[in-house]
């Protein structure tokens, strides 16, 4: 008999285990819970270098909510922080990353377009309410080992809206970093990279003034106002940060990175 590892990944203890013991109960589920997402990402790598991966990870939408707050969380297999904070969301995108193979569910208390549109962009394979049926859970946890999506009826309406607006706002972004000059680009880069004016400048052999000046022009094709909201756009817009020379003879300067 071919067994599915599930990882049940909730903070609220009583839920964790009540859910734990009715998918054991499956005579071809085999499960383990973590009640944070430091220790979820430390069980998938323990378990990776063990030679016995898991299959599915159950997720709570609202991993961590109630005791800490929303910390983006840049994919890696373990956090530098062991008792660091990772929500819901940010573990599916950081298990998307590190682990690809596994396939996540996200396990919510209420339906919700733009978080269950969140989700599946992070990565997700199914987003179900957490007083569905056993049976349905299953279903789900087998669906998407066979690569399906699974969302209740009631909010593909509105998941598909959000999906097609974040991608209706990709494309006006990619349109607007399209006006720029290759020069505006390139200082765009840098900007996402966090460099300051001053580096930017060193960076591409002109002057301060210069520099300044095509930022200006940058945010004003933009259509932003700040530092911060061109780099957003720019991401959205799928623009990756210059590459920064590590030797030391190319020394740059980081004081403008934003984090």
């Amino acid at each position: 008999m071919v067994r599915i590892r599930v990882l049940v990944v909730d903070d609220h203890r009583i839920f964790a285990e009540s859910l734990s013991a009715a998918l054991a109960a499956e005579p071809d589920v085999e499960v383990a819970a973590a009640g944070s997402g430091p220790a979820a990402l430390r069980c998938l790598e323990r378990a990776a270098a063990e030679g016995r991966r898991f299959d599915v990870m159950l997720v709570d939408a609202d991993l961590g909510i109630a005791t800490a707050p929303q910390v983006p969380v840049v994919a890696r297999a373990v956090p530098d922080n062991g008792d660091g904070f990772v929500d819901g969301i940010s573990l599916v995108a950081a298990v998307r990353t590190a682990r690809p193979a596994v396939r996540t569910v996200v396990l919510a208390e209420k339906d919700d377009p733009r978080r269950a549109a969140s989700a599946l962009q992070a990565g997700a394979s199914g987003w179900v309410a957490k007083d569905c049926s056993l049976q349905r859970l299953l279903t789900v946890i087998r669906g998407v080992l066979r690569d399906e999506t699974h969302l209740p009826p009631a909010l593909l309406t509105g998941v598909l809206r959000e999906l097609t607006a974040a991608r209706k706002h990709r494309t006006e972004s990619e349109r607007l970093v399209e006006s720029l000059t290759p020069r505006e680009r390139e200082v765009l880069r840098c900007m996402v990279a966090g460099l300051g004016r001053k580096a930017v400048a060193e960076r591409l052999f002109l002057s301060p003034h210069t520099v300044r000046t095509h930022m200006q022009n940058v945010l004003g094709k933009l259509g932003v106002h700040s530092t911060l909201a061109a780099v957003a756009l720019a991401r959205r817009a799928g623009v990756g940060p210059a590459e920064l020379a590590s030797s030391a003879g190319d020394v740059v300067e980081r004081g403008g990175q934003l984090a």
